[in-house]
């Protein structure tokens, strides 16, 4: 009787989480203005506006400039901050590991005017700058989780295996650690992507007139007119998604498939 009801609460969680999404999926291909059911007539009219309309071009390469600008920055110093307090328990590691994961607790409304009062000051304000460096707050964290947890499924011995064959601390850095946490460090670069994507907040209070995300784009249509456009980034936004998700997956099991036939036998 458990497993059944374990199931089909599984389904019914499932299915929660995937009604949204199949409820504004079709729309992105609908003929008419309006968000509206039943579709009148199938059409690629909403999807060729996201790339004809120079509003909708311009916010998706900044989004994506953004994006990368973030996911760069964020993973570096999530790595780095992961490798720096993997091996600490003092009072005082345990307090910056606090610090770190404090952008995933603090309202982002509170962060976002912080952020801009400093970022008047120091005059980075309305620029790519100032978002890339607000959206790496915020996705740093995650980056700094994963890669913790990558690390924490390391074997010792196999960097003590290393280093008894002569190897200094940053060739065992550079040929076993990073290697074998790349799986943590890749997902932490993703979700740091997907986190820049769809920041909107820390956009609002941080971002110029130039520096419109494809999120902030999607937040100011809702507002001034409802219209299938929505709907269309949304698809591109989830289709981006599940490609990079299936690549990241692809990734880890090729890495993690590597590393462990090349470490595993000479370790007992």
């Amino acid at each position: 009787m458990f497993p059944t009801v374990k199931k089909a609460f599984g389904i019914l969680v499932m299915l929660f989480l995937i009604a949204p999404l199949a409820a504004i999926l079709p729309l992105a291909f609908t003929s008419s203005a309006l968000l509206t059911y039943p579709v009148p007539e199938w059409s690629m009219r909403w999807l060729t506006e996201l790339v004809t309309e120079p509003v909708w071009r311009r916010s998706i390469a900044n989004s994506l400039i953004i994006g990368g600008g973030t996911t760069v920055l964020a993973t570096t110093l999530g790595t780095l901050a992961a490798l720096g307090l993997r091996r600490y328990s003092s009072l005082f590691a345990g307090v910056l590991k606090t610090f770190f994961l404090l952008p995933m607790v603090v309202p982002a409304v509170v962060l976002g005017v912080g952020m801009q009062v400093f970022f008047v000051h120091v005059g980075i304000a309305n620029s790519y700058l100032g978002v890339i460096v607000a959206h790496t707050v915020i996705a740093m964290p995650f980056v700094y989780v994963s890669v913790s947890g990558s690390l924490a499924g390391i074997d010792p011995r196999v960097e003590l295996a290393a280093a008894s064959l002569g190897a200094s601390p940053s060739t065992v850095l550079r040929t076993t650690t990073l290697p074998l946490s790349l799986s943590g460090i890749l997902s932490g670069a993703v979700m740091a992507f997907a986190t820049s994507l769809d920041e909107v907040i820390l956009t609002l209070f941080i971002a110029g007139p130039h520096q419109r995300t494809l999120a902030r784009q999607m937040f100011s249509t809702i507002r001034e007119n409802v219209s299938p456009a929505i709907a269309a980034a949304a698809f591109v936004f989830i289709v981006g998604t599940i490609l990079v998700a299936c690549l990241i997956m692809l990734v880890r099991m090729r890495t993690g498939g590597a590393m462990q036939k090349s470490v595993g036998p000479g370790i007992s």
